[in-house]
């Protein structure tokens, strides 16, 4: 689920900054960028943010800055870089070039600069950054529950769409049950009193046919998958794979319907159906 959490600290020995960014994904997928001097934190850290976030693709960011260090935080290797120099300089006057960015040129050179890895003065720094590390979390999920009000009125919303379209095909149902016995009855007037049939036989395939093209064990189904997705959503929990399950269901129910139906009518609610569904399962993805 989208979200975003900020926070920052600064006292007289260290200065933190902790990011917190999510994006919709169904499982957690944890990106983290932090100071190596807590590289023995970092399942520790998958922890907290597994218990906070509990889903999405989430990336975090933290930046620790010691203030009274004095240390640099890299190694010059002297050696090294005099050698370069030397080198440089002796191929400058081979080819009559000035020497003015040799200095810069030695610096840059491979192995001349080395990078220290900071020393944390644990435990005292690792609690300043937990403590950030905590209200980052806190506010993101305040932004997930922000988005998730929004979220919750557009998927009541969809529902009670498809529930409409889904009273347009209950009441449109009499009409196309009509249309069928009319076609029927056209077809074989025509020639039953000319033709010996079994009339027994005749009404035992018609109901046969009727139960096929019957829709009304899926209406009843879909309106109660319908009202389950909506006590699910009002009264759940942590229900997002739940919600995605109900809404296979509530497409399989729909795509019956529009298979067995073979009616204009009812086959334009279905594409509205399944155009209100299509918006719902890519929403239940933002649910955690």
């Amino acid at each position: 689920m989208t979200g975003y959490g900020l926070a920052n600290f600064e006292n007289d020995t260290h200065i933190i900054h902790v990011e917190v960014k999510t994006l919709n994904s169904k499982f957690l997928d944890l990106n983290m960028k932090y100071p190596k001097q807590f590289s023995d934190k970092e399942i520790e850290l998958r922890n907290l943010i597994a218990e906070h976030l509990v889903r999405g693709k989430v990336n975090l960011t933290i930046e620790f800055t010691t203030k009274d260090s004095d240390e640099l935080p890299v190694t010059i290797n002297e050696g090294l870089f005099k050698a370069y120099v030397n080198t440089y300089k002796g191929l400058a006057q081979q080819v009559g070039e000035e020497e003015a960015e040799i200095f810069k040129l030695a610096l840059q050179s491979p192995n001349v600069s080395i990078s220290n890895p900071e020393k944390s003065r644990q435990p005292e720094e690792w609690e300043a950054l937990k403590s950030q590390l905590l209200i980052a979390l806190e506010r993101c999920n305040e932004f997930r529950e922000d988005e998730g009000g929004a979220l919750f009125v557009k998927l009541k919303e969809n529902i009670q769409e498809i529930s409409s379209r889904l009273a347009n095909v209950r009441a449109e149902e009499p009409r196309r049950k009509d249309k069928i016995k009319e076609k029927i009855r056209n077809h074989f007037a025509e020639w039953l009193d000319d033709i010996e049939i079994d009339q027994n036989r005749f009404e035992q395939e018609l109901i046969y046919y009727f139960e096929k093209l019957d829709i009304t064990e899926e209406i009843v189904r879909l309106e109660t998958h319908l009202n389950y997705f909506m006590k699910i959503l009002e009264n759940g929990d942590a229900q997002g794979k739940k919600l995605g399950f109900i809404s296979q269901e509530i497409g399989r129910e729909i795509n019956t319907i529009g298979s067995k139906a073979n009616d204009v009518k009812i086959q334009q609610e279905v594409i509205q159906m399944k155009d209100e569904l299509e918006k719902i399962k890519e929403q239940t993805l933002n649910i955690l």
